[in-house]
């Protein structure tokens, strides 16, 4: 068995969790209303995808932060144009299970709720959709109804074809005023072309302080051990006081919560500085709930270290690898329901996550960006049969190497 205050935090999976709405039993003392069936079920598909996005991206090395609440919100909104098995397979990877009219409507639930929240809970959280199409594109009247009246992201026009430069610095400047200026470049010079046609984005914001502030006097430089072989010394904060914690052979659960009780950050702490794979590679909504609910208050004296974490990635491959391929394939990929025609494919999921975590507490934003692009799809050459082949010099034609394959074993 291993107590909350046996290790130092040597390596850390960090949850921001809406208490309130988690559907576990990690209950908050100033709970608020339950989200209605709809809504719940919204979270919980929210969950299990943040949870198998998270399995796919853990083999990266170094830090890793993310909004999962974000990314869902992104690619809902692109949901809401898919159709046929894009729409299919996108469902399945994002864990949409309502009904289409239900599930916009409990994100849009969902969101009202966290937003009314946020007001009375003492800290603060700010949501934004935006569409981005190129000017004169013919898009669905009924799709930009739905995004706009669920969603709250209005179409804005922009020149792709002649200014994707532009494009991209209004885009990002928008990110950056509803993340407090925390995430400015979410889009990198020459992600958008001229073949762009849409970009769906979310920027989201969160800050809050402990409910129980670190003293800065505290604070003393204290060896972190990034693995068994190595340790460096960075500032670790320390205080004593009453937390929800639970504990197992091999896993020590540490709940901090921010003012108002109704959000708190979930620290999963190995045993061992080696033992944090173990810890991912079980992580799913069942070990979560069962790790959280057996916590219980009690005296715990907290090392924590300060950090700032900045990560950014392009998630295109990895919800290909999730199931999501004909989203992003030219040519089959089905979002005939915003323009009415099936020749708007995905390019790019950009996302990007900035937290910093310090004595008073946790600041986060991140910023989401999916980039749909029209065009044909690229053609075919598939060398499945005999050939020939030859090696030669492009500038004089000189041919170098001359021969045919019959069998490729040799």
């Amino acid at each position: 068995m291993m107590s909350c205050t046996q290790h130092q935090p040597t390596v850390m999976i960090l949850m921001l969790s809406l208490l309130s709405t988690a559907g576990g039993p990690a209950a908050s003392a100033a709970r608020a209303e339950r989200p209605t069936r709809e809504v719940a079920q919204v979270i919980a598909g929210n969950t299990r995808f943040a949870l198998d996005l998270y399995g796919r991206l853990r083999d990266r090395d170094g830090n890793l932060a993310l909004s999962p609440y974000g990314i869902s919100t992104a690619l809902a909104m692109t949901y809401a144009g898919a159709r046929g098995e894009t729409a299919r397979q996108m469902a399945d990877v994002l864990h949409f299970d309502l009904p289409r009219e239900d599930l916009h409507a409990a994100f849009a639930g969902m969101m009202a709720a966290d937003r009314a929240a946020a007001e009375a809970g003492g800290y603060e959280f700010h949501l934004a959709n935006a569409l981005w199409g190129q000017q004169s594109y013919d898009f669905l009247g009924d799709y930009l109804d739905l995004t706009h009246r669920h969603y709250g992201a209005g179409l804005r026009e922009v020149d792709f074809v002649h200014a994707a430069e532009q494009a991209r610095q209004a885009i990002n400047a928008w990110v950056a005023e509803h993340t407090a200026d925390q995430v400015r470049e979410l889009i990198h010079r020459g992600e958008l072309t001229s073949d762009t046609t849409l970009v769906l984005a979310n920027a989201i914001f969160f800050q809050g302080d402990w409910s129980s502030r670190f003293a800065p006097r505290h604070t003393r430089k204290g060896p972190f051990r990034i693995n068994a072989e190595q340790q460096v010394d960075v500032p670790m904060m320390w205080q004593a006081g009453q937390f929800r914690c639970g504990w197992f052979e091999d896993l020590a659960v540490l709940e901090l919560p921010y003012d108002g009780d109704r959000l708190a950050m979930v620290i999963l702490l190995p045993a061992d500085a080696g033992g944090l794979a173990a810890v991912e590679e079980s992580l799913a909504p069942q070990s979560l709930e069962r790790w959280l609910g057996a916590g219980r208050t009690q005296p715990v004296r907290v090392t924590l270290p300060r950090f700032q974490l900045d990560t950014r990635f392009n998630l295109a491959d990895t919800l290909q690898a999730l199931g999501m391929t004909e989203a992003f394939a030219g040519g089959r990929a089905d979002f005939s329901g915003m323009t009415g025609r099936r020749e708007l494919f995905l390019s790019l999921v950009i996302h990007q996550a900035r937290i910093e975590v310090d004595e008073a507490g946790t600041e986060a934003a991140a910023g989401t960006g999916v980039v749909l692009k029209r065009g044909s799809p690229p053609p075919d050459f598939t060398a499945d049969h005999p050939f020939l082949f030859l090696v030669r010099d492009r500038q004089t034609g000189a041919i170098l190497f001359l021969g045919r394959v019959m069998d490729p074993r040799g």
